[in-house]
């Protein structure tokens, strides 16, 4: 499977979560993506009887993402390479989720993550 999907990966923020099951419908692995959809996935294949393997730390360890915050709140991550040292800190830490309304000016360290509101379509 990794090898039929390297060559159409980009990154982490625009590839699509891959769940590979084998053939037995034993387990779900979620190879690419995991917070990205792919986790959710294997947990759903669970109701086809797949024991979803996750092996994301947060997930492992029953704690948030910010991926996952930013779901959550419908949101989008301005600065992404931030989320790397952000999940470690939720993996021991509880990490405060402050609004901020604006008009502001935000300063942050690189250890911050940033959401932004998405737009919402009024159509």
């Amino acid at each position: 499977m990794i090898r039929d999907i390297a060559p159409l990966l980009k990154d982490k923020w625009s590839d699509p979560g891959v769940v590979v099951v084998d053939s037995n419908l034993n387990f779900a692995i979620p190879i690419l993506g995991g917070h990205h959809g792919a986790n959710e996935i294997a947990k759903k294949l669970a109701e086809l009887g797949a024991v979803p393997v996750l092996t994301t730390a947060t997930e492992v360890h029953g704690k948030p993402s910010v991926e996952g915050i930013a779901d959550r709140l419908g949101c989008d991550i301005f600065n992404k390479e931030s989320t790397v040292a952000v999940n470690c800190a939720l993996l021991d830490q509880d990490v405060e989720v402050l609004e901020v309304k604006g008009p502001k000016i935000v300063v942050v360290d690189e250890d911050v993550s940033v959401l932004v509101r998405k737009k919402q379509d009024n159509g």
